[in-house]
């Protein structure tokens, strides 16, 4: 959401801020928390800009700024004037086939993808295994992403005014700058905001944030419970997730851990290493409740816990209910920005919906609908011409050095505002197996779910999608143990939503070439457990994300301790 100057000169704010917390957001620069060229002050009266014209401007400013770059000269973008010349001159790839520039810039060559030197190379999980790369300048950064972060801690901050002026308010699960990626690597949880002077990261001056040396090479799982146990002493208003998994793994990790936090407490150690003075009293607090109730939510430690920042979409839309209902009764979702490690999307500004608007002062967009495949050279609508209730893939070019990247997202357009999209994360372009040729996409199975869990009353915590040789098989884990009879009727409606939602599946099923979709009940502690024992092997925890699809054999053994007839890879 950085500002662009138009032709006139007039200063532009984009109408996907109008619904923040401008006031709050204007509070955080002033007290020194956050700071961004971007968020300065502005004398010139704010304007609405059409987004046609928005985008017209991002592209002017990517081809300005790297038209000289080795990807500039092979693709003549200094020719290109228009959006039309751009789509003809650069096709459309998927990012792992930047993958060769981007290796030359890691390697120290200069002005290959971008005129300007990126500060980092953010890695992050790949939709179907392969891991993505992109390369970020300070530029595109510090105007174009985190300008979406500073925009939702000060939704966070509306909520407890108060807590600004305190450094120990926000528990940030998501950041770890500690937990080095490799090499040139890192993913985009991993920054260290030090380096650029912004203290963007919420929660990243908390004293928890760098933990003691001895730790240094600790892992994710260890990181952790080092970080909640300082955390249990202090007293917390939000906890930042982004990756609902995360949100959803901190109570059955309090649950884990509180024997031994009371026994760290009562020391005054942080994973036995001394650490400050013992708190005994603290420690009994956490012991009396724990015993009392068998179990320890957030908001018994911390009483005055007013939010979780995460993603509510996808399939967290079904269990984000569930999860907070752990938190304390008081506690709600603030939705995080949309987007990925290639570029942000869209900014959620309303805590019961799941849509926000197209940030459309940050990338340059362009839409493919989602019922057709993606090719280098495939028609593509701009912004303004999307068409709400209906289903696209989304290409992404920024001034970082990305140019036309299929990002394998998909987003349904929801509302418009004036001539701007609001758009919701609808699901992933996975390239699922299809059998007897019942293909059905992820949006399609979210929205088949989402009916029935509707038509039944029965509310999910988790599930996973695994195409087999012959039918689509489901590992659902229920928020109550459900009865025999209750799968059974879970499943015949899902099978009747599926064929509504998909042409394809319903064709298969009239014509016998596929049987009904069918549901496996499963402990939802089979979910938190696999998602641990990932996170101690050593994934950083916002990579280990929720999957419709399941495509690994032993992870959907692991869940449902029962093979796959065929279809995994």
């Amino acid at each position: 959401m950085g500002r662009s100057v138009p032709t006139d000169g007039r200063s532009v704010e984009p109408p996907e801020t109008t619904r923040t917390g401008a006031a709050a957001r204007c509070l955080l620069v002033r007290q020194g928390v956050m700071q961004l060229p971007a968020f300065s002050h502005q004398a010139e009266p704010v304007r609405q800009v059409p987004v046609s014209e928005k985008q017209s401007i991002v592209l002017a400013e990517m081809l300005a700024a790297n038209r000289e770059s080795a990807f500039g000269h092979a693709h003549e973008l200094g020719k290109v004037r228009t959006i039309d010349d751009y789509r003809k001159a650069v096709p459309i790839r998927y990012q792992e086939e930047f993958a060769p520039w981007v290796q030359r810039m890691a390697d120290g060559e200069s002005r290959v993808l971008s005129c300007e030197p990126p500060i980092a190379f953010l890695a992050s999980s790949g939709t179907l295994g392969v891991p993505k790369r992109t390369p970020v300048t300070r530029t595109y950064l510090e105007r174009c992403y985190l300008p979406f972060y500073l925009e939702a801690s000060a939704r966070l901050i509306g909520l407890q005014p108060e807590a600004l002026g305190r450094s120990d308010s926000a528990l940030n699960l998501w950041q770890d700058w500690r937990g080095h990626g490799e090499g040139a690597y890192v993913g985009p949880s991993q920054l260290d905001y030090r380096r650029l002077g912004v203290g963007a990261a919420g929660g990243s001056q908390a004293p928890w944030t760098y933990l003691p040396a001895e730790f240094d090479h600790s892992g994710p799982w260890d990181r952790a419970y080092l970080r909640l146990r300082i955390a249990v002493e202090h007293n917390l208003h939000f906890v930042i997730a982004i990756n609902p998994a995360i949100a959803a793994a901190l109570p059955y990790q309090l649950d884990l851990w509180w024997p031994r936090l009371v026994e760290d407490l009562a020391r005054g150690t942080v994973g036995g290493i001394p650490f400050g003075p013992p708190n005994p009293q603290r420690a009994r607090q956490i012991e009396s409740v724990a015993q009392r109730t068998g179990k320890l939510r957030p908001s018994d430690i911390w009483p005055e816990l007013k939010a979780v920042l995460t993603w509510n979409s996808y399939i967290a839309e079904l269990y984000l209910p569930s999860v907070l209902a752990e938190y304390g009764a008081t506690v709600r979702a603030v939705p995080a920005p949309i987007g990925s490690s290639e570029g942000l999307i869209a900014l959620p500004t309303d805590p019961d919906r799941t849509d926000g608007p197209l940030a459309a002062s940050t990338c340059l967009y362009e839409f493919v609908p989602a019922d057709g495949e993606i090719s280098p050279d495939s028609p593509t609508r701009l912004a303004h011409e999307l068409e709400a209730g209906q289903d696209y893939h989304v290409v992404l070019s920024h001034l970082g050095g990305l140019y036309r990247c299929a990002t394998r997202d998909i987003v349904s357009v929801t509302d418009h505002q004036e001539d701007t999209p609001w758009l919701s994360f609808a699901g992933r372009d996975s390239g699922a197996p299809a059998p007897g040729g019942a293909k059905v996409s992820e949006p399609q199975i979210l929205r088949a779910m989402k009916g029935a869990v509707a038509a039944t009353g029965m509310q999910i915590r988790n599930f996973t999608w695994a195409p087999q040789s012959d039918a689509h098989r489901l590992a659902i884990a229920f928020d109550r143990a459900p009865a025999p009879a209750d799968v059974t009727q879970f499943s015949r409606i899902l099978d009747k939503e599926l064929a509504s939602q998909s042409p394809a599946y319903r064709g298969a099923r009239a014509a016998n070439r596929v049987g009904a979709a069918t549901t496996l009940a499963v402990p939802n502690a089979n979910f938190l457990a696999h998602w641990s024992g990932r996170v101690q092997d050593g994934e950083r925890p916002p990579l280990v994300k929720d999957r419709v699809f399941q495509r690994d054999i032993g992870i959907w053994t692991e869940l449902t301790s029962e093979p796959l007839s065929g279809g995994g890879d």
